[in-house]
């Protein structure tokens, strides 16, 4: 088992180190990760009298087609984005936090998945684990949230070995979880604290947060990665632990 308290107190060491690295791939991670909300259009003409009933719509539908359009443009591009470039900067990210918690802060790491060798098999499985994601939460909402942490893993484990295969990668964070889903939501909780100062001090505060919650999550991601090896879940070999540490 792995305790709550001692990932974070780990967590505090590695940033002590390195915390304005943490907080750079942090903020790039934020920046990439698809946090932005969707533009909302807001087509009521605002008057409640019987004008809208003259309106000549034959000469709007071409406007109208126009918005749509652009909307579609502006939903493509922003999945385009997050695909392609924000998914293999989150396991670059992802794998710096790793490599900083087994005490190699190196930025180079952010780069990581822009590797002919790796691109794709990486996009492949961070789009594949999407896919599963919008599945569940299509189903309903509970079961949505209870797959994203069986899933959570995923980015980690494309940090250990990106050719791992998008099924294997998404079956292993499952099995690694199993069990452990309701403990790492709790470990997610105890952030909301500092979420809400963070909050407080104009929304700004919370940047300064996330590195604390990045590099737990990697501490998280190495004692399940112990207790997965231990339980004959997967290898070394697999996990290419056993090769030269490849930047």
């Amino acid at each position: 088992m792995w305790d709550r308290k001692e990932l974070k107190r780990r967590a505090k060491d590695v940033l002590r180190k390195s915390y304005w690295k943490a907080f750079l791939v942090s903020i790039i991670l934020a920046f990439f990760s698809g946090g932005g909300s969707a533009p909302s259009f807001n087509l009521n003409g605002g008057s409640s009298d019987s004008s809208g009933a003259d309106m000549d719509w034959g000469s709007f539908a071409p406007f109208l087609a126009i918005i749509i359009i652009v909307m579609i443009f502006v939903i493509l591009f922003a999945l385009a984005f997050r695909i392609f470039l924000g998914f293999p900067l989150e396991v670059g990210s992802m794998r710096y936090f790793k490599q900083s918690a087994e005490h190699e802060a190196n930025l180079n790491h952010l780069g990581f998945a822009f590797n002919k060798h790796r691109y794709l098999d990486i996009v492949k499985a961070m789009l594949w684990r999407g896919f599963l994601n919008f599945l569940w939460f299509l189903l309903l909402i509970i079961p949505g949230f209870v797959k994203a942490y069986a899933y959570s893993m995923v980015p980690f484990i494309l940090a250990d070995n990106p050719n791992i295969g998008y099924r294997r990668a998404v079956d292993l964070s499952n099995q690694m979880t199993r069990s452990h889903k309701f403990r790492i939501f709790v470990l997610d909780l105890s952030f909301l604290g500092w979420i809400l100062l963070g909050l407080l001090a104009l929304f700004i505060g919370v940047l300064f947060v996330l590195p604390y919650i990045n590099a737990t999550k990697a501490e998280l991601y190495l004692k399940l990665r112990q207790l997965a090896l231990e339980d004959g879940l997967t290898t070394e070999e697999e996990l290419r632990l056993t090769q030269t540490p490849v930047i």
